[in-house]
């Protein structure tokens, strides 16, 4: 009996140890999505009327992802660009972008990104699926080799007329669609 119960108390603690391991990979994988989401924001030029005024703030919207919502506050906590504050909003499948500049859009919310993404003007869509950037979103952030890796569709970022940064574009890999 002891050998079964010491078994079973291995099993618990090597499930313990796999689910701990794997949702701190998530987190990390989350903090490192964004710290990317926030710097990509220095390397935009949005148009004109996207900002009514030179101190409106700068605002992330996160759709069906609530780890993703957690760590970008962590990762902004307080900081702006280019002097303006930068908030992050939590919104719901179907709520529409709430005057957002910058859209995140979870696996969960792809489907209702797709039926959408026209829609959406001056907004820089980034999501972490596989096709995103092929499917009318402007960045998709991906895993590759445990590293994240990012495309973008520049054709996409110009329908929104956003202007992405050279030094940002050499760093991405490049989807035409």
């Amino acid at each position: 009996m002891r050998t079964i119960s010491g078994f079973k108390s291995a099993l618990v603690i090597a499930a313990l140890l796999i689910t701990t391991n794997a949702t701190a990979q998530t987190v990390d994988e989350y903090r490192v999505k964004a710290a990317f989401v926030f710097n990509f924001a220095k390397f935009i030029q949005w148009p004109t009327e996207a900002f009514k005024t030179p101190s409106d703030p700068l605002v992330i919207c996160v759709v069906g992802q609530d780890q993703m919502a957690d760590s970008l506050r962590e990762t902004v906590n307080g900081n702006a660009i280019d002097g303006r504050p930068v908030i992050i909003r939590q919104i719901a499948i179907g709520q529409g972008p709430c005057d957002c500049h910058i859209l995140f859009v979870g696996a969960s919310a792809m489907k209702g990104f797709r039926s959408h993404p026209k829609e959406l003007t001056g907004v820089l869509t980034i999501g972490e699926t596989p096709g995103f950037a092929g499917d009318g979103g402007a960045i998709n952030l991906k895993l590759e080799d445990g590293r994240v890796r990012f495309e973008i569709n520049v054709a996409e970022a110009e329908r929104q007329q956003l202007h992405i940064s050279s030094k940002l574009l050499s760093l991405a890999q490049v989807v035409k669609k």
